[in-house]
This record gives C-alpha cells, structure tokens and sequence, in this order.
C-alpha cells in the first residue's frame, strides 16, 4: 500500500526507507520537493522561496525509548498526494 504524502509513520529502525526522510528538522529544496511543500509550506523553517524544512519530531515521544534502541519518527516524502473527505 502506497503512503499518503506528508504521513508521518513510526518505525523501528534508524535508516529512512525509500520515499520517506527522518523528522529530523533537514532542510529541503522546494523545486526537488514541491509536491510536500505544497502541504507543508514554511511551517517548520526554510525561507519559503527555495527552501522549506521538515518537522523535528526527535525526542518528541519518551514513551517511545526501548531497551534495544529507539522508534523513529519519518515523513513521508513520496506517496498518494491527500484528497478532500
């Protein structure tokens, strides 16, 4: 099953699998990534004109560390564009 674009899903290893980056605040080029711009804008930083970052999510759920390591926060940067219910 495809992802809707912009999902943000856990995982429980610490690499991004294809068509997802990590919630880790990265900065993104607009024109490489218009399509999640498109529904995320400037909300988390960039400038707006050529860049935009996506969410930081580290550390955002303590009840998500485990004995063997953590779940990881990733978003979903290919995938079904989301339609109107």
């Amino acid at each position: 099953m495809d992802p809707i674009l912009g999902q943000i899903q856990l995982f429980v290893f610490g690499f991004a699998p294809q068509g997802w980056a990590p919630c880790n605040g990265q900065t993104l080029q607009i024109m490489q990534n218009q399509s999640l711009y498109s529904l995320l804008g400037a909300t988390y930083g960039g400038n707006g004109s050529t860049t935009f970052c996506l969410p930081d999510l580290n550390g955002a759920n303590k009840a998500s560390l485990r004995t063997d390591g953590y779940l990881y926060y990733y978003i979903a940067t290919e995938g079904l564009y989301p339609s109107r219910p």
